[in-house]
């Protein structure tokens, strides 16, 4: 099997760790093979999360105000502006898994966009292109409010993701990668926050903390990579619901395969700083490797884009289009090429759960 590169970035608690995990830690999963635990989740996940017939699972997250205020009160702009991409294998173990072809790695950043293609800059992206591997996005619209960076904390390090708002019955839904909000079959997220309108550090419309989270069944069992989504039931900020802040794209699911899409994240790694919206646009298609049901897109976004949404019937001048899939890996023998899930009807599930939180 060909190894794959999740596109999750690290954010250092103190100098000198720069993305490093803490002696004894396992590597992330990032996308999912890695298996990595928080034995203070672990022990109560009988409390905490629980599999509906649906196959739906579910974490409850920050729901007192305090609970809120310990959330908020982490992420202080300090620790947001230092969001380092990371770089982790695996175990040695699992390394020689692939190696026999039992399974997948993913490490934790993926590789650097080739020296054919700069970090873009607002000036040269004014005007969206329909077809881009990575383009700076400077023609506004609804998709840079409802577009952010999530923060989150595994097993004591802390990592930045990309999401989005999607419109729901409570107003309070954002999508984003599995893996941007639990570690497969290990550890759930906690510090969950969303950031929505990110832009060089600045938070214009506030900060929201998760309050439940879901994933599908077969992601949190089995690390399934074609099931690398979640949906969040975030609490207002200010007093707002998220819609009410930003408002929110469209969702779709069992859509035709095979439309156009344009993708979107704050990718960290060289030659992005993830201080940007960064877009990247064409066609998709299906897994040539087949090991997934997901789609691909040619596109250079690096680590810390896991979960951007990808956007079909997009409009540029208005920046709204319809959620249908998000940035979840790239294969490490085509680190030019976005691989995002399917939404089927399991992510219907999950995104029902979420809206009706």
């Amino acid at each position: 099997m060909t190894p794959i590169l999740p596109l999750i970035a690290a954010v250092p608690l103190v100098a000198g760790l720069v993305g490093a995990l803490p002696t004894g830690s396992a590597a992330p999963r990032g996308a999912g093979q890695a298996v990595m635990r928080n034995e203070r989740t672990s022990l109560s996940t009988a409390a905490i999360s629980s599999i509906a017939s649906s196959g739906v699972v579910q974490h409850i997250a920050a729901r007192t105000g305090a609970e809120q205020r310990r959330v908020l009160d982490y992420w202080t702009p300090r620790r947001m502006a230092r969001a380092l991409p990371a770089g982790v294998l695996g175990s040695a173990a699992q390394i020689g898994d692939v190696a026999s072809g039992a399974l997948p790695l993913r490490i934790a950043a993926a590789e650097p966009a080739s020296a054919a293609s700069p970090a873009p800059s607002a000036s040269a992206a004014s005007a969206p292109r329909l077809k881009t591997r990575g383009a700076r996005w400077a023609a506004g619209g609804a998709v840079t409010r409802t577009t952010g960076r999530v923060f989150l904390t595994l097993s004591g390090v802390d990592y930045v993701c990309s999401a989005s708002a999607v419109k729901s019955r409570n107003m309070d839904v954002v999508v984003t990668a599995g893996h941007c909000a639990k570690d497969g079959v290990g550890a759930w997220a906690e510090n969950w926050t969303f950031v929505p309108g990110y832009d060089a550090g600045r938070r214009p419309y506030g900060v929201f903390t998760a309050r439940r989270i879901f994933v599908p069944e077969p992601w949190s069992a089995k690390g399934d990579d074609s099931y690398d989504l979640a949906m969040i039931a975030v609490n207002p900020s200010d007093r707002r619901h998220l819609n009410e802040a930003v408002g929110g794209q469209e969702i779709a699911f069992d859509v035709p395969r095979g439309r156009p899409a344009f993708g979107f994240g704050f990718p960290a790694d060289p030659p992005y700083d993830g201080r940007h919206l960064i877009y990247c646009a064409g066609e998709v298609h299906r897994d040539p490797h087949k090991q997934t049901h997901d789609q691909g897109m040619r596109c250079d976004l690096t680590a810390g884009s896991s979960g951007g949404p990808w956007l079909s019937s997009f409009d540029p001048a208005t920046g709204q289009g319809v959620v249908t899939s998000v940035s979840s890996f790239k294969y490490s023998d085509d680190p030019a090429t976005m691989y995002g899930p399917y939404f089927g009807a399991q992510a219907r599930q999950i995104y029902e759960a979420a809206q009706n939180a």
